[in-house]
């Protein structure tokens, strides 16, 4: 799943950015070409995209760390 992001415009009144955020995914169709196809899209607040971008990345950080760790079990199997 792929992500195209943009900046909304918003009323020179309102002070929060706002971004567009369109969730989309690469399929076959019927003639076997890819086609990217829009799953669905938001709009927030441009601090709230920030963070929830962090939460993602420190939850990825950790899930690396446990791939690695295999990585290393897998490797001392091998080399055993």
């Amino acid at each position: 799943m792929a992500k195209v992001i943009s900046a909304v415009e918003a009323a020179a009144a309102e002070a929060t950015k706002m971004v567009s955020i369109k969730h989309t995914r690469v399929m076959k169709n019927a003639n076997g070409n890819d086609v990217t196809v829009l799953d669905y899209e938001e709009t927030k607040d441009v601090d709230m995209a920030i963070l929830d971008a962090e939460a993602q990345k420190a939850s990825l950080e950790a899930s690396l760390v446990d791939v690695e760790a295999e990585l290393v079990e897998y490797k001392a199997i091998k080399d055993a």
